[in-house]
């Protein structure tokens, strides 16, 4: 049941850092659940693990990381299109 959680919270992270840079992430929810996943991990790396915790994710860390994925990736799939 912990690990259906940890999707679910991995999904709103990645949802948030959508609507907050305004970018569509590929793969609607399954591209959500990665992106705030990754993004935890990210910014785990980053910034530590401090905040609210939430399913073993830190939310604060997870949210900076996953729109720093966000960004990332929508640079990258930009680029892609023009060439």
């Amino acid at each position: 049941m912990s690990f259906i959680f940890y999707l679910i919270v991995g999904g709103i992270i990645g949802w948030l850092a959508g609507l907050i840079l305004g970018k569509n992430i590929p793969g609607g929810i399954i591209g959500n659940i990665i992106a705030g996943i990754i993004g935890a991990w990210l910014g785990g790396l980053i910034m530590g693990h401090f905040g609210p915790d939430i399913a073993g994710i830190a939310i604060i860390p997870a949210l900076i990381g996953s729109i720093i994925l966000v960004f990332i990736l929508s640079l990258i799939l930009r680029s892609m299109r023009r060439a």
